[in-house]
């Protein structure tokens, strides 16, 4: 299999190679329009700052090739935030897959960044198919996206948020499977199975 990871000077590559050559795949880090294209899965990682991710993505003409697309895409963390539609972190005006506002949480009695293991409910979709009801996964963020029809796994901090979304051929997931232990494997299994 011809698996691409989407280079965007954005964070955490290495660990989601490492899990993916666990599982016994060994991809290609790009910016090649090219390659990208030409990969049979492609994911979209990212830690780091909205503004600066798109900029970047910008920069490598990579703005309207991702959302084009037609292979299973995974965006993880960041990725998932620079696929939704703007992101108030910076006022960034992001790629518009998913139709959703990500938002900063609100100050309050829990810390913000959100840190940590937190357990997923509302699971569907063959991404989160076979976890056990009781999935817990790892979390890094400040910002989130809002429920809505898109969500395929909800988590709960400060407020109820998606810690996944799905439309079309596309995937993502707030949370990093790459971090997650055993549930965050069979999540990369189901996405590396994906028709």
């Amino acid at each position: 299999m011809n698996l691409a990871i989407i280079k965007y000077n954005a964070g955490n590559i290495q660990s989601v190679t490492y899990a993916l050559e666990r599982l016994g795949i060994t991809p290609i880090l790009t910016d090649d329009p090219e390659e990208i294209r030409r990969a049979d899965k492609v994911i979209f990682p990212g830690v780091g700052e909205a503004s600066t991710a798109m900029r970047y993505v910008r920069e490598a003409n990579l703005q309207h090739l991702i959302p084009d697309l037609k292979q299973p895409v995974l965006g993880i963390c960041l990725g998932m935030q620079i696929m939704c539609r703007h992101s108030e972190e910076n006022d960034t005006d992001c790629l518009g897959i998913f139709d959703l506002e990500v938002k900063r949480f609100p100050e309050g009695e829990q810390k913000v960044p959100h840190m940590g293991w937190n357990k997923l409910t509302d699971l569907k979709t063959p991404l989160m198919q076979g976890l056990p009801a009781d999935a817990f996964v790892y979390f890094v963020h400040s910002y989130y996206a809002e429920l809505d029809d898109a969500c395929i796994a909800q988590s709960d901090y400060v407020l109820p948020f998606a810690a996944a979304l799905h439309k079309d051929n596309f995937y993502a997931t707030q949370f990093h499977p790459e971090k997650s232990g055993k549930v965050g494997a069979k999540i990369l299994q189901n996405f590396i199975e994906l028709i």
